[in-house]
């Protein structure tokens, strides 16, 4: 469990900065921040390129503590997204991934034994949540579409404009920090997997879904972005031929994500995916091969041919077969 000090739960936002100034976003909004960078606020990452409505979208939840979910395909960065955000406004800034392991107990807490002064005594261990309500933190629920029923009737009642959480065991009603804001990522917008290319996802009950204020879409960068956050994690390729090569990776990325989306793939490039790619060719000193181990082993067997059609069309060459496969 993350930890807060008793003067961190006390703090506040304590300035106000300017949209335009932080962000580069013509926008006069101003959005309350913290001065100083405590435990939990993310790392900022000086590469990140930032999406114009995606991002007004976030500060409109820190700003005025509206409930934000961003929606779009997987790899286009929704949760570094948010994470990104509240690194500039130094705002601390949790992630839970709501998998099938994820329980109420997880996100309520449970009693457990402990030995005090040679006693055994039952105590209530609180959990994510009811910390987070009490901490000037921002929480974000991961792949929220994937979350267990009794998981997301426990959320839902803290979606609410108060948003009090009552504990009954413990005959305590939580009243939230008035620095704890709440976000949500999702790739169907509660609508279930229509698609056949998210299983385990399923539809969020829409009396939910209609406490959520705003729904963003975040789709993926346009190409010359992409370019440019492949050259900022990996500088080498800072050359002529070095740009021609990162230009070549991100439009076969570019290829994935039309074939994805058409239904013709089941796996697609992020641009995560371009990045490692461009590492690992630095480290085999073999684009090809680099290209295999970082994304073609992951394919379908009947998908390899499509991939490798991409490939011939971005790179005017063949993607040969390994020796011995």
């Amino acid at each position: 469990m993350p930890s807060l000090t008793n003067a961190a739960y006390k703090r506040i936002p304590d300035i106000m900065v300017s949209v335009r100034q932080l962000f580069g976003i013509d926008s006069d909004l101003q959005v309350p921040a913290f001065s100083q960078k405590t435990e939990n606020v993310p790392e900022v990452d000086e590469a990140y390129r930032f999406d114009k409505n995606t991002t007004l979208a976030i500060l409109a939840g820190f700003a005025h503590n509206k409930r934000v979910m961003v929606q779009g395909y997987h790899g286009t960065g929704k949760s570094t997204h948010i994470e990104q955000v509240a690194s500039r406004l130094n705002w601390p800034c949790i992630r839970i991934n709501l998998d099938s392991h994820v329980s109420r107990i997880d996100l309520i807490g449970k009693d457990v034994i402990t030995l005090k002064e040679g006693k055994q005594i039952t105590e209530f261990k609180e959990g994510i949540l009811p910390w987070a309500l009490k901490n000037p933190v921002a929480i974000v629920f991961d792949e929220y579409d994937a979350g267990r029923p009794d998981v997301m009737f426990v959320i839902q009642r803290v979606l609410e404009a108060e948003g009090k959480l009552t504990l009954l065991d413990q005959n305590e009603v939580i009243r939230p920090h008035p620095a704890f804001r709440i976000f949500a990522t999702t790739n169907t917008v509660g609508l279930g997997d229509t698609s056949g290319l998210y299983h385990g996802t399923q539809q969020i009950n829409q009396g939910q879904m209609d406490r959520w204020n705003i729904v963003a879409t975040l789709n993926y960068l346009p190409p010359e972005q992409e370019i440019d956050i492949v050259l900022a994690r990996v500088p080498a390729y800072k050359t002529d031929e070095g740009k021609k090569t990162i230009a070549a990776m991100v439009r076969m990325a570019g290829l994935t994500r039309k074939g994805f989306m058409a239904g013709d793939l089941s796996t697609v490039m992020s641009p995560r995916t371009v990045i490692h790619w461009a590492e690992n060719a630095q480290i085999m000193d073999d684009i090809d091969f680099a290209f295999r181990l970082t994304f073609m082993n992951k394919c379908d067997e009947l998908e390899k041919s499509v991939v490798s059609e991409y490939y011939q069309r971005c790179f005017d060459r063949t993607l040969i077969e390994p020796e011995g496969a």
